[in-house]
């Protein structure tokens, strides 16, 4: 296997993304709800009961990069909305972290998604409002891109990294995090 640098890594996850993103909205999201006319917009990403959208290390560092264009009081209040988030409820990085649900950290009322148009994790690009189930992107299609996510994550770093749920990432990669 050849391995690719964190920057080569970035770069061709920010491509597949890319790739992945445009599919969806050309192809399932003019049958979904415009999230611009939504009477309670971002309902989708804070509802604690359902959010469950876990990520790689690689899509952790593109979040993170996407973050670090903002300055640093801003990106101090995100990592904090992170790390509290990550308390509030209890989640891991052992046991059923797929079982685990949260409020994403990344969703700013007012603004929306804080990764919107670099770093989306793959579960929210195929997110979308959908009257009728048969208008909903196939399951398929959204593993078949976690997978080239994974294939792409162990290029990068060398070995099987876990996938954790997007506030559990963001407290590790936190670059204001105090150490003790």
């Amino acid at each position: 296997m050849k391995m690719l640098s964190e920057i080569k890594g970035l770069n061709e996850l920010k491509k597949l993304k890319t790739d992945y993103q445009n599919f969806i909205k050309t192809r399932y999201e003019p049958n979904a709800q415009d999230c611009q006319t939504c009477p309670t917009k971002g309902a989708c990403c804070v509802d604690a009961h359902f959010v469950n959208v876990h990520i790689t290390k690689l899509e952790a560092a593109a979040i993170g990069g996407t973050l670090g264009k903002l300055s640093a009081e801003k990106q101090a209040e995100i990592y904090r909305r992170a790390a509290e988030t990550v308390e509030k409820y209890n989640l891991k990085c052992s046991g059923d972290t797929f079982a685990q649900t949260f409020a994403c950290p990344l969703f700013e009322k007012g603004v929306g998604c804080l990764v919107h148009f670099e770093g989306k994790p793959a579960p929210c690009i195929s997110h979308a409002c959908y009257e009728n189930k048969e208008d909903l992107p196939p399951e398929f299609l959204q593993e078949e891109n976690e997978n080239k996510i994974e294939r792409l994550n162990k290029r990068t770093y060398g070995k099987y990294w876990t996938w954790l749920p997007v506030p559990v990432w963001l407290s590790l990669i936190n670059p204001f995090k105090e150490y003790k």
